[in-house]
């Protein structure tokens, strides 16, 4: 199975003030370089990765992938994002995560390939009491998604439960979510992952 990544970098950070999530800083690297190196560590590393933005694109092309802007002007939120992912690649399944977890667990792809696979799902996710927006989805996926976009029904929960996605269960400390100010100046990466 071919496997391409997004990181999701394209929001408004309206939790962090309206500054860029993937370019602040944590530990002098910005976010998106941490999640770029924790997908580079994966025991199954992504065929390619992408980068979701719609500003600062000239710095988000600096680090060597392809940014995707959504297709729309109008903003519709992660959705939007993954579309425009889902569409830009030729891969079987794309991995979601977002620009604002620094750290994924090095199983990550591998445990959720193998779900899909052995259970012909459409989309396999991290727990949704964890972070639901950390999932597999087949490419297959992407004319259906544009629909819920035309409907304007943007929640990600909902287009996960219409696709009768599967959970993986993962630790509760697997994906540190950095989105809020307080979140990234009280988070200490472990001194194997600075």
């Amino acid at each position: 199975m071919k496997i391409a990544a997004v990181i999701l970098a394209g929001g408004e950070g309206r939790r962090m003030g309206g500054q860029d999530k993937g370019l602040l800083p944590l530990h002098d690297r910005p976010l998106v370089a941490w999640v770029l190196a924790a997908l580079a560590a994966q025991t199954r590393q992504p065929d390619h990765v992408m980068i979701s933005a719609n500003r600062n694109l000239d710095t988000y092309r600096r680090y060597g992938v392809p940014v995707l802007p959504d297709a729309d002007t109008e903003r519709l939120g992660p959705l939007a994002g993954i579309h425009a992912a889902l569409t830009a690649t030729d891969a079987d399944a794309l991995l979601i995560v977002p620009c604002d977890v620094p750290m994924l667990p090095a199983d990550l792809v591998i445990r959720l390939a193998g779900v899909l696979a052995g259970q012909q799902a459409a989309v396999a996710f991290a727990d949704e009491t964890i972070q639901p927006s950390i999932c597999l989805v087949r490419t297959a996926c992407a004319s259906a998604l544009a629909g819920r976009l035309q409907r304007h029904e943007l929640r990600l929960r909902d287009w996960l439960a219409s696709l009768d996605a599967v959970p993986v269960a993962f630790a509760a400390d697997a994906f540190p979510n950095l989105n809020t100010p307080a979140a990234l100046a009280a988070f200490a990466p472990k001194e194997s992952d600075a």
